[in-house]
């Protein structure tokens, strides 16, 4: 618990899952996330729900298909309605991600650039032996507008990569 710029005491609650290095493990970890979602008070059909379900879905895919390893799904939630939801995978891999500009015929390559293009922040980390790779989704003002316009400028952002 911390407290706000103005006096109000903050509370963060992360959640993590682990996952194996089966492909099915990316469907598992969509149902997960979407279940914790729902418990951290976002509703399972708000807009930015799905654009962290398709954030997480990117990252575990990354994860499983291009590290072999095992990985851990960590989202971050803050008490603060207009606070940001962080979704993080970190894996044993020292290998650092490779954003691809695929072309127009490739079935791959998209995942980072999908990435790019949905959340309103993204990077990555050396952890340990391997690393961290992060997302950041605002649920702020302007996530009220994002809702009532679709997904918005992400929605824009992510049709422009395909």
């Amino acid at each position: 618990m911390s407290a706000g710029s103005d006096g109000v005491n903050v509370q963060m609650l992360q959640v993590q899952l682990e996952v194996g290095v089966d492909p099915a493990e990316v469907g598992r970890a969509r149902r997960w996330a979407r279940s914790r979602l729902v418990r951290s008070g976002i509703g399972a059909d708000e807009p930015v729900a799905e654009t962290l379900i398709l954030l997480i879905s990117e990252l575990v895919t990354n994860a499983v298909v291009h590290t072999g390893c095992p990985a851990v799904l960590r989202m971050l939630f803050s008490s603060a309605p207009a606070a940001p939801v962080r979704v993080e995978v970190a894996d044993s891999s020292d290998t650092p991600p490779a954003p691809r500009h695929a072309r127009k015929d490739d079935t791959g390559g998209r995942g980072l650039e999908l990435v790019d293009g949905l959340a309103d922040r993204w990077g990555w980390q050396p952890e340990g032996a391997g690393k961290r790779i992060w997302c950041e989704v605002d649920r702020g003002a302007g996530a009220g507008c994002t809702a009532q316009a679709g997904l918005g400028d992400r929605a824009l952002r992510a049709a422009a990569l395909t």
